[in-house]
């Protein structure tokens, strides 16, 4: 995905093979409300110091050249059949661009670089190094630059409406199912104001911006998957997945890629469920009243009750001592974890230590090479807590860096991490 847009991904075969990616299901535990709970906002709150460290633009600059005039008779066509399955019919015309891999690779590569911001960015590399989910020195901006660069094959813009794709003349079966992708894109924004995705991107709102895009792109995979199954003949499917698989895979670490794929495979699943409980009459709700969080994507029957509960950090920059300040404030999803947990954990432990998520939070400090990190989480029951601790005990020892699991309070738990043994201390002490 472009980080403000929404986009199609060279990976219509894994997607497909993975309808059930890590979404499980289990007994929902349904709150009176489906809006997130306020969280704690005053002065020194790591709200606080996300509204000051959030320095995403607002402004989305539009994909370069000029679109068709009027519909091609083969993008109308792709149209009406994205329609057909979809049950909405398109409010106005929709912009079309064709462009060769290499502009689309410009064209993202510069809507990357005016709307991805480098600080931001330097500082979350710091704070994930620490944690241990990236290397030491890695960078987080330019591996998202790397990925997306290589494997958008097209992209929508809410925000100005315009759609551009890989395809150039006649429609290639893979060109067809990167419209159907795009102009299911096109279709539900102009029913249900996708943008509303970017306001969250732009106010740092991580978990809900993951949960939002689950949403979204699983109604896309859902919908041009069932495009392409009755209007594409067996043999132009395969032709699809072939034409797909010759993108370069990014080199980029695991965390970066599994989070980067993560609203695709899930959300799909995710659509497909809500689509099996109540048809497109509840995916078109699912859009209208998007999720708030990834449990909710992974966790279809726990949408949309169930919602997370606010957790803060206070600032420890004066406890842990003079020079230190917050570099990074961002939220701990249950999609976070489950990734993180399985970099270095059986992937049926990370699901179980994973799948009691109530709400999550970390917040980083650092003073000059220092890095400190505090991440607290709630879990809906005691038992659930301790749970996490004990797996987070048993990440930690298969990893290298200084870190420490403090002792579960009911049901909350906080993981310290640092980038060395003595701030790891200091940390310690200040957290209490």
């Amino acid at each position: 995905m472009t980080r403000r847009g929404v986009a199609t991904v060279a990976v219509f075969a894994l997607l497909a093979a993975a309808c059930t990616l890590r979404v499980t299901t289990g007994p929902s535990r349904a709150t009176e409300t489906g809006s997130p709970a306020p969280v704690p906002s005053g002065r020194g709150s790591a709200a606080a110091a996300r509204r000051v460290l959030c320095d995403v633009p607002n402004q989305t600059p539009p994909p370069e050249g000029t679109p068709e005039e009027g519909t091609p008779p083969q993008i109308a066509e792709v149209e009406h059949e994205v329609s057909q399955e979809r049950g909405l019919s398109y409010t106005s015309p929709v912009p079309v661009q064709g462009l060769t891999p290499a502009q689309m690779a410009n064209a993202v590569g510069k809507a990357f670089d005016q709307t991805v911001p480098t600080e931001l960015y330097a500082r979350r590399s710091r704070a994930w190094s620490t944690i241990g989910v990236i290397p030491p020195g890695d960078s987080i901006r330019n591996d998202l630059h790397a990925f997306q660069t290589s494997q958008v094959l097209g992209f929508y813009v809410p925000e100005t409406g315009r759609l551009v794709y890989v395809g150039r003349g006649p429609l290639s079966p893979l060109s067809h199912v990167i419209l159907e992708q795009e102009l299911t894109h096109a279709v539900d924004d102009q029913h249900f104001n996708l943008d509303r995705v970017d306001r969250l991107v732009t106010t740092c709102a991580d978990e809900q911006e993951q949960a939002a895009l689950g949403a979204v792109e699983g109604s896309a995979q859902f919908f041009s998957f069932e495009v392409a199954r009755d209007f594409l003949t067996p043999q132009e499917l395969a032709q699809v997945g072939a034409e797909s698989g010759n993108a370069p895979a990014p080199d980029v670490p695991p965390f970066i890629e599994q989070t980067q794929l993560w609203p695709y495979s899930a959300g799909l699943s995710f659509i497909s469920a809500v689509n099996d409980s109540g048809g497109t009459a509840a995916v078109n709700a699912a859009l209208q009243n998007l999720p708030v969080s990834t449990e909710q994507i992974m966790h279809p029957e726990r949408y949309p009750n169930d919602v997370p509960v606010p957790v803060d950090i206070p600032d420890l920059s004066a406890k842990l001592g003079e020079g230190w300040t917050t570099i990074d404030v961002s939220d701990v999803g249950e999609e976070f974890l489950n990734t993180m947990i399985g970099l270095r954990l059986d992937r049926s432990r990370a699901d179980e230590a994973a799948a009691g998520w109530g709400g999550g939070i970390y917040r980083a400090w650092a003073n000059g090479s220092h890095v400190a990190v505090e991440m607290s989480t709630v879990w809906d029951t005691s038992q659930d807590a301790q749970q996490f601790a004990t797996t987070m005990a048993d990440w930690i020892d298969a990893g290298s860096q200084a870190a420490q699991v403090l002792p579960a309070s009911d049901t909350r738990v906080r993981v310290l991490f640092a980038t060395d043994a003595a701030t790891l201390a200091a940390l310690r002490a200040a957290a209490g």
